[in-house]
């Protein structure tokens, strides 16, 4: 099992360090801010121990999460998962801790930016030699539109890699990009399910024939963007550039 922290906890804990300093370092950054993971796996295990079950919490530093020192956005470059392995041999359920790892050495904390702890999961399910990575969130799997918007929206019961990947560069929130690439790299088959019924979810794999016989497996959107289209403009030089530098002047990304 592998947890996040708990809603609103990493942004009371950036509020905190900007009280203190307006320039806080990445280092000190990434000490803070794994702790709120570890609070939640050790909750966890208590949890699951008070239900008569064996458990045992981990750092990413027990679960041997090895990253570079990009402190803030660091990267896994393996997993020594043997202390893992062998308390899942003892029949403990294994509790870690998302979103954080060490760097060569165990010298600093490291986190893993944004989706870290889905990152996480499907690194560690990697090292394992899984089946698969199941992740629970609040929806129950990938829709072909928001079906907030578009109430006729169909649940997906499988989409491949390529497909997902491409969902979650456009703003599609169910799985963050690096997740994807990383389950894409190592083969690892992610399943997203609902944490708060028990539908199927959507299997997230490999493609295969069927799958490529789907013309559109979803639509995505952003709110946070515009599309604008000039009418008339002179087939002139410069005409362009005059355009983009005044959106540009305005701070307006293009």
């Amino acid at each position: 099992v592998v947890v996040s922290a708990m809603a609103g906890e990493t942004d009371k804990l950036i509020n905190l360090a900007h009280q203190v300093s307006s320039n806080p370092s990445e280092r000190e950054m990434d000490l803070l801010l794994s702790s709120g993971e570890r609070v939640t796996s050790a909750l966890t295990a208590i949890a699951i121990e008070e239900l008569g079950y064996k458990a045992m919490a981990f750092t990413g530093r027990q679960m041997g999460i090895i990253t570079d020192d990009a402190h803030t956005k660091a990267k896994i470059e393996r997993i020594a998962a043997e202390r893992a392995k062998k308390a899942l041999d003892d029949g403990y359920i294994v509790v870690v801790a998302g979103f954080q790892g060490i760097t060569e050495g165990g010298s600093d904390v490291t986190t893993l930016g944004r989706g870290g702890s889905d990152l996480s999961a499907v690194a560690i399910a990697s090292a394992l030699n899984a089946d698969l990575c199941e992740i629970y969130t609040d929806v129950d799997g990938n829709y072909t539109t928001d079906p907030d918007i578009v109430p006729e929206a169909r649940k997906l019961d499988k989409i491949s890699y390529e497909e997902m990947l491409e969902l979650a560069s456009l703003g599609v929130k169910v799985l963050q990009t690096r997740s994807v690439e990383f389950a894409m790299k190592h083969e690892v088959p992610v399943v997203v399910r609902s944490s708060f019924n028990d539908n199927q979810g959507t299997l997230v794999t490999k493609e295969d024939e069927d799958m490529e016989k789907v013309v559109a497996s979803g639509v995505a959107y952003d709110k946070n963007q515009a599309k604008i289209t000039v009418m008339g403009a002179p087939d002139k030089p410069g005409i362009a550039a005059r355009l983009f530098k005044g959106i540009a002047d305005a701070g307006i990304v293009v």
